[in-house]
């Protein structure tokens, strides 16, 4: 099965590069200075669960890539969405199938329109890693699955060939029947996240020791697990456990790589992670004020930024 990954930044890089890493067809879509630097020092993984070096990785460039391939792994950020769809377009053939990392769920609907419903699978992927100064792969923690599956749930014949592919990597590769819901949770959690720490520009920690803090993050909790639940998946007891231990944790360093791009000074997924949620909300006339004011101060940074 030839797999095309898109881009080899910290998400491409580590998931395409593990399963390379176990022999699998993989080709990686980059742009010429990435691919600059790939020939040269290869695709360099730093992790606690092994260090590889994969010397020479397979690469294309969008204007050469004229042939398609059966799965299209699709890491970037929401804003260079459309770019990326330009360049991996050639790629996609009538048994292709796509399956998106991205936050959220504004993508499948862009995606849908391009390539058609059926080519698109749900996708999620949960993994701290960044590119260093010598654009190495930096797993952060051990943490690192990749889930996918049917939208419309259960297997099917793809979906296990795909999942052979996946699970060979040195990573926790799973399909999933119900691959929305599990979306629509980690959208929940991440926007939770994203919100709070973004705002409030400081650690979880940090907010939970200020005066009524505890009470804002479980606030903006609330207000995301409430649209989740008027779109139709209402978050599940375990998720819900994991969460609310994960942001209640006193002293926790945890903050939504958002918060650390706004530091970094970089573009930032508001409309996708925020501004998105917020339209649902009020779709089903689900009140969500404080994720108003967190969409707010997100929009105000971008216009700062530019």
């Amino acid at each position: 099965m030839r797999v095309l990954v898109v881009g080899a930044g910290a998400i491409g890089g580590y998931f395409g590069g593990r399963m390379l890493q176990a022999g699998q067809d993989i080709t990686f879509l980059v742009r010429p200075r990435r691919a600059a630097e790939l020939a040269s020092a290869g695709l360099v993984i730093k992790s606690p669960n092994g260090d590889v070096t994969l010397k020479n990785p397979p690469t294309v460039q969008a204007d050469r890539l004229n042939e398609t391939f059966d799965v299209v792994l699709l890491s970037c950020k929401a804003y260079d969405l459309e770019d990326a769809i330009i360049s991996f377009a050639p790629a996609v053939g009538p048994q292709t199938s796509i399956i998106p990392l991205l936050n959220g769920m504004l993508h499948l609907d862009i995606l849908d329109r391009r390539f058609g419903r059926e080519r698109v699978l749900g996708g999620l992927c949960a993994i701290a890693a960044t590119l260093n100064d010598k654009r190495e792969v930096v797993q952060l923690a051990p943490m690192q699955s990749l889930i996918f599956g049917e939208r419309d749930g259960g297997s099917s014949e793809r979906v296990r060939a795909i999942a052979e592919v996946v699970k060979s990597g040195n990573f926790s590769g799973t399909a999933s029947e119900n691959i929305l819901q599990d979306m629509w949770e980690k959208w929940v959690f991440l926007a939770s996240l994203a919100a709070t720490t973004s705002l409030m520009r400081a650690s979880l920690g940090n907010i939970l020791a200020a005066p009524r803090g505890k009470d804002f993050v479980l606030g903006i909790f609330d207000e995301c697990k409430a649209v989740a639940a008027a779109e139709g998946y209402p978050p599940r007891a375990p998720f819900l456990e994991r969460s609310l231990a994960m942001l209640t944790t006193e002293g926790s360093p945890l903050t939504a790589s958002m918060f650390r791009d706004i530091k970094a000074g970089l573009p930032v997924e508001a409309d996708h992670v925020i501004g998105d949620l917020i339209a649902r909300g009020e779709a089903a006339k689900v009140p969500v004020p404080r994720l108003h004011t967190a969409y707010t101060h997100l929009k105000a940074y971008e216009r700062e930024r530019a």
